[in-house]
């Protein structure tokens, strides 16, 4: 596929109905990010503990399931593993308005729901993220994925205020339908993609334990992805710590109302949407390796404006700091992410997803204990200070990395030999296409 004018990948049928359905699915995903835990908070009256069990049940998935996902979904249609992602979903969440309308809703519930969903997102996004080269080539994966971004930016600027008033007028239970809904508008959408892709011939011998450590050992095997991992990883987990705490500072210690919940978190996000247009231009200037530790070497740290935040001017400071926090998650996510698409072959890129997700994600629903656990033992303020302040190393391993330098990342070699085991490919590709980096690294 080539570049396109103008709108660029959006004059694309095919890839316009995958944008469509990911701005109606991420502006419904908006409404349950701040639904589900202000109905644990306000309505079901839960301790900092549950609060903080909840959150780690949303990404525990991605510790459950994460590998054997990846192995799964190469041997699959993705298209179809998108559908029926966004149809589990929209079951499982709309369950919850109901259980509320029958008077029968418990936080056991709103736990089982949270990871069953959470089982659909795993298989959802190692979909998403390995369809996207099929859809649009390799050489638009930049363009793709900053055009995806920028659809979760708006969707996190706006959804959470439209969250905050929907919460108010309907209460949270019944605004969580409104996710489940969007999550049928976006499997109709992608239902409509045109391009099909051919089924995965599996081997005679195809064993999953096997396909599985494959994944593993092509993320493992590869100095600049374990370094990647390492950083992505260790953020989520301080991260974890936060977002699990952050509605419990808002809602109960400084007493918002979800309309202005809604609204700090709309103003955290502008972040995101600056950081997914300017992405392209912040690499280009600093080089793709570069941009990997730089940019949240640097904006990390403003998140210590939420611990300090009080009512007044104070809060909308930390709001402002997460809107920082934001630009720099943001154009990180773009640069590695559009990295590993392009250097991972093509029956690989289930399983390294899976791998990656697991070792990055896996750390989300520890952070998120770790952040109930020392919310109600230390106090929701500390808790918050353990998360900002450790994030700010995040960025030390690719520090540390052959990226640090490298102002053009490897991708893989349109032909590779179809006789090299993946690691190998990889290393060939540090090696001849990166002599900054020196000798292969695998």
């Amino acid at each position: 596929m080539k570049g396109h004018r103008g709108f660029g990948l959006l004059r694309d049928f095919d890839f316009r109905q995958l944008f469509v359905a990911d701005t109606v699915s991420q502006l419904g995903t908006q409404v349950s990010l701040l639904a589900l835990p202000l109905v644990a908070v306000l309505a079901l009256k839960a301790s900092n503990f549950e609060v903080g069990v909840l959150a780690a049940c949303e990404t525990l998935a991605f510790l459950l399931v994460g590998l054997p996902a990846g192995a799964w979904v190469d041997r699959l249609r993705r298209r179809r593993v998108l559908i029926a992602g966004d149809l589990g979903r929209a079951v499982l969440l709309g369950s919850v308005p109901l259980a509320w309308w029958a008077g029968r809703l418990t936080m056991v519930q709103l736990f089982v729901v949270a990871v069953l969903a959470g089982v659909c997102t795993v298989f959802f996004d190692v979909s998403y993220q390995s369809y996207l080269p099929h859809l649009v080539g390799r050489d638009n994966l930049v363009e793709g994925n900053a055009k995806l971004e920028a659809v979760r930016a708006v969707n996190q600027i706006g959804g959470p205020t439209v969250a905050g008033l929907l919460i108010q007028w309907l209460t949270g239970p019944f605004a969580v339908a409104v996710d489940a809904v969007s999550y049928l508008g976006s499997a109709l959408f992608v239902g409509r993609i045109r391009k099909r892709e051919e089924k995965p011939q599996r081997a005679p011998d195809a064993h999953l334990g096997r396909e599985i450590m494959e994944g593993l050992r092509f993320v493992l095997g590869n100095r600049m992805l374990r370094s990647i991992a390492a950083c992505t990883g260790s953020s989520n987990l301080f991260s974890g710590i936060g977002m699990a705490m952050q509605i419990v500072l808002l809602a109960r210690i400084l007493r918002l109302s979800p309309g202005y919940i809604g609204l700090f978190t709309s103003v955290s996000a502008i972040g995101g949407l600056i950081g997914a247009l300017t992405a392209t231009r912040v690499s280009r200037r600093l080089g793709q390796g570069p941009t990997i530790w730089i940019i949240p070497a640097v904006t990390a740290p403003f998140a210590i404006l939420l611990p300090i935040a009080q009512r007044g001017w104070l809060v909308w400071l930390a709001a402002a700091g997460g809107a920082v926090w934001w630009f720099g998650a943001v154009v990180y996510n773009i640069t590695q992410v559009s990295f590993r698409q392009g250097l991972c072959p093509e029956r690989l890129l289930g399983r390294m997803n899976a791998s990656i997700r697991f070792l990055v994600w896996g750390t989300l629903p520890l952070g998120s204990f770790l952040g109930g656990v020392l919310g109600q033992t230390l106090g929701v303020r500390e808790a918050l200070w353990v998360g900002a302040i450790g994030g700010m190393f995040a960025f030390i391993p690719v520090f540390l990395s052959p990226l640090r330098t490298m102002r053009e990342l490897p991708s893989l070699p349109r032909e590779p030999g179809s006789d090299r085991r993946p690691e190998d490919t990889v290393d060939e590709v540090e090696y001849v296409q990166n002599p900054v980096a020196g000798a292969p690294t695998g």
